[in-house]
């Protein structure tokens, strides 16, 4: 049976008011697209979504095959993947594509408020960088837009060499490497080798990669014709200087022998200086003003987790629930264990994907965290609670026992770092905090 031509589909798809993939969340005039999974089959609600007001709907059901406005296609997936790719292709403006083990999402969402006080900005809404979110986010882009900015996602090899070729971008930029889904790519030079997919369809597309020149790993792998730099060592073509870290990070700034900038923002951690760093190098790159850069970095406050300092009674509470791994794990307590505060506790959730590296890696952050001088550690699952064996901290299979615990015995008048990965749904111990 024949399938629909990209060219065919692609003509459908400008007809439409764009893609959608759930029945529960379908806009009138859209084109559904029916994805199958393990434990779904979106097939089977083809003609609910276009009851539902769907426009079109492509499907990879032969059943389907002589319908007016269903029509098919061998794998619905790679349907919506060449889809995405063909789109792009109809833009001669910059792509950027973000990668990185810690830090991407907030880099992404520093280069978007930065570039739109120029441009007419794309960026990846959520975390909605796979190998489903990446085509849908360039499913998005319109004559409006001057600039895209893309949010790349992987736990193993040739994922983010899938996402490149399909978005393909023309500047790229990996925040870092560091431990985080290790059971996926097999170790931490599987890591490397995986995130660094990126620099390839650069150097192959004579695209332009942005890199740390700090970080010794990415300025090996970065070699090429085209690149820029960015970092607080000498030689970087956006050379950053810290002024302060507390509360808030605070930096100057030159780009190529310019004037010194100071740059304030609401973010912490040193850890997140390299991110900032990053995002005003490619906005002087293309151009952005230095008045304008530092408004929209002194403008930008995070949220959903990631690093949020929120105030709640008399306590300060850190969360950074969003995800976690080894390395941001240590850069948390770091961070946390440098700041000037009195009664200082850590609450810390367990560490997914790190396959057999798992129990050691979370044994060496037990051990890290109890270094502190910290009034209490308190340790959230079963991976954490197989190493804690002191007075000085106590732990808790479910996030549900450290409520309970929590609830008998209040914390007042302290800061609190809250860290885990996604899974363990940190964030309810907010609750507890008045």
């Amino acid at each position: 049976m024949q399938e629909l031509e990209i060219e065919a589909l692609h003509d459908y798809f400008l007809q439409t008011s764009g893609i959608c993939t759930d029945t529960r969340k379908i806009d009138a005039q859209s084109l559904f697209i029916a994805l199958k999974g393990e434990n779904f089959d979106g097939n089977l609600f083809v003609e609910q979504a276009i009851q539902a007001g769907a426009k079109y709907a492509i499907s990879s059901d032969a059943n389907f095959a002589n319908n007016t406005n269903i029509f098919y296609v061998n794998d619905t997936l790679v349907a919506l993947q060449n889809l995405a790719n063909y789109h792009r292709k109809q833009f001669d403006i910059p792509v950027i594509a973000i990668t990185g083990s810690n830090g991407k999402t907030t880099t992404k969402e520093l280069f978007n408020v930065v570039l739109s006080k120029k441009y007419q900005t794309l960026a990846t809404i959520g975390n909605l960088n796979n190998h489903i979110g990446v085509p849908l986010t360039l499913l998005r882009l319109n004559s409006t837009h001057e600039v895209a900015i893309i949010e790349m996602g992987a736990n193993h090899q040739g994922e983010i060499e899938l996402l490149s070729g399909i978005a393909e971008p023309t500047i790229g930029l990996i925040t870092n490497i560091g431990k985080a889904h290790l059971e996926g790519f097999g170790g931490i030079e599987g890591v490397i080798k995986g995130k660094t997919e990126l620099y390839q369809f650069l150097q192959a597309h004579e695209g332009l990669i942005v890199f740390n020149a700090d970080n010794e790993i990415l300025q090996e792998k970065a070699k090429h014709t085209k690149t820029l730099t960015y970092g607080f060592k000498a030689n970087a073509d956006c050379q950053g200087q810290i002024i302060h870290d507390e509360p808030f990070l605070s930096l100057n700034y030159t780009y190529q022998n310019s004037a010194k900038t100071k740059v304030d923002s609401n973010l912490i951690g040193l850890y997140n200086a390299e991110n900032i760093l990053g995002a005003i190098c490619v906005a002087k790159y293309l151009h952005v003003d230095d008045a304008l850069i530092a408004e929209a970095i002194a403008g930008y406050a995070p949220d959903n987790s990631r690093s949020q300092i929120i105030k709640k009674g008399s306590n300060t509470i850190i969360l950074d629930a969003y995800n976690a791994n080894p390395s941001s794990m240590k850069a948390a307590l770091d961070n946390f264990s440098k700041m000037q505060a009195q009664n200082k506790m850590v609450i810390l959730g367990d560490m997914f994907e790190l396959g057999d590296s798992s129990a050691q890696e979370h044994e060496a952050i037990v051990k890290e965290a109890l270094k502190g001088n910290y009034q209490e550690c308190i340790f959230v699952g079963p991976k954490f609670s197989a190493f804690v064996q002191t007075v000085k901290s106590k732990s808790f299979i479910q996030v549900a026992d450290c409520l309970s615990y929590l609830k008998e015995n209040a914390i007042s008048n302290s800061h609190i770092l809250i860290k885990g990965s996604r899974g363990m749904k940190m964030e309810q111990l907010l609750a507890l905090f008045s």
